[in-house]
């Protein structure tokens, strides 16, 4: 038998023989190939137009694009061309204001935190959007300057 390393040990610990892919390894080449792209389609727009706002770093996190100013994530976005669910985090005054708007809800999971999501499937829709996205960027910019001081 072949010597075990570390990551063969590991391996075994979950079940696995040395040499085989765990779950989730494998395959994903639609992600990646999305994701070295830097996004098709709205997420595609959506990148270049936040990527452009200073101080804004898109990351891959979790299937989404997750998108940070002062390491503060304020919005986050599907990978996959097929999912069009926008979420972006408020301050709770701004939720409430978003929520009269057509088209936006309270997030189903995080509303109690600010959180509002909105379907963006046509560049008419990623444009009403990013008035929101605009606001939730000043504010957790403007929140990250408060504590630097």
């Amino acid at each position: 038998a072949g010597s075990w390393q570390v990551g063969d040990a590991n391996m075994a610990a979950i079940g696995r023989g040395p040499g085989q892919r765990t779950r989730g390894s494998g395959k994903g080449r639609k992600v990646r190939r999305v994701i070295s792209a830097g996004g098709r389609g709205i997420a595609g727009q959506l990148n270049l137009t936040l990527g452009a706002w200073p101080g804004v770093k898109i990351r891959p996190m979790f299937g989404r694009w997750g998108y940070f100013v002062a390491g503060q994530l304020f919005a986050c976005y599907p990978l996959r061309e097929k999912d069009t669910d926008l979420w972006i985090h408020l301050a709770l005054g701004d939720q409430a204001r978003a929520l009269k708007s057509p088209g936006i809800r309270p997030h189903r999971r995080f509303a109690g935190k600010g959180w509002v999501e909105c379907r963006v499937e046509s560049p008419g829709e990623l444009a009403q959007a990013v008035h929101w996205l605009r606001r939730s960027y000043e504010v957790v910019r403007g929140l990250a300057g408060q504590e630097g001081r």
